[in-house]
């Protein structure tokens, strides 16, 4: 499912993060468990960030770069 057409651009701590694969989260980019409730067959992709930074997070779910965007939205 493709949420929108372009990043989730946001500046993020270090930790850890699961990026929603299958577009359904109200927590969007993040899962917010969705997926299991909805029984969409996709699960969530796990992304550490080390340091403070801003991150393009996909938003359009086709990024081979999954789970950060990789410029994909522009050819959909």
């Amino acid at each position: 499912m493709v949420q929108r057409k372009g990043p989730y651009v946001m500046d993020m701590q270090p930790g850890e993060y699961w990026w929603c694969a299958c577009g359904e989260s109200a927590n969007q980019p993040f899962c917010d468990g969705s997926h299991k409730v909805k029984n969409t067959g996709m699960t969530p992709v796990r992304a550490v960030i080390d340091k403070p930074k801003k991150v393009a997070w996909c938003g359009c779910r086709s990024s081979a770069k999954k789970p950060f965007c990789d410029g994909t939205h522009q050819k959909l």
